[in-house]
């Protein structure tokens, strides 16, 4: 699940540490040559300015290494977005994103949608922040999901 990425021949492993590391050194060494001011010298310190963020793949295997699912996944999103220019207001937008991103997480966990929100849902507005985490979709996949609802008298 995790390590699903351009090619299947990739994968997210301790073999990988040697190449990023090789390629850091590369980029510092660019860095030295490289003026500031030019295209090389910008894109350098813009992708060590990141570089963290970058290598994270590293640490935490179930990050995938492409984002392509979670683009494919918005598509249908975009392509609706002018038909919705006109319905609501603008605090609808980040609302809406909140919607369909809760609904793709569902879909690509193979959470049935309709029982997830009517089980959330109600009493969603009396919820304390701090229990936000347990009402996620991956919280249900990893056993929250039972021991909140009954916490709750809801089995």
């Amino acid at each position: 699940m995790g390590t699903q990425c351009f090619d299947d021949s990739i994968r997210v492993s301790n073999q990988n540490i040697p190449v990023v590391d090789a390629l850091r050194e590369d980029l510092l060494t660019l860095s030295k040559s490289a003026l500031p001011s030019s295209e090389s010298g910008k894109g350098v310190t813009y992708t060590l300015s990141l570089w963290k963020g970058l290598t994270c793949f590293l640490d935490h295997t179930e990050l995938e290494l492409s984002n392509n699912r979670a683009e494919n996944s918005m598509r249908g999103v975009a392509l609706m977005r002018k038909n919705w220019i006109h319905v609501g207001s603008a605090a609808a937008g980040p609302k809406v994103a909140a919607i369909l991103s809760v609904v793709e997480t569902c879909q690509r966990l193979d959470i049935p949608v309709r029982d997830y929100l009517m089980t959330v849902l109600p009493g969603l507005g009396a919820r304390k922040l701090s229990q936000v985490a347990s009402l996620t979709p991956e919280a249900r996949l990893r056993g929250r999901w039972k021991s909140w609802r009954s916490r709750l008298g809801m089995v």
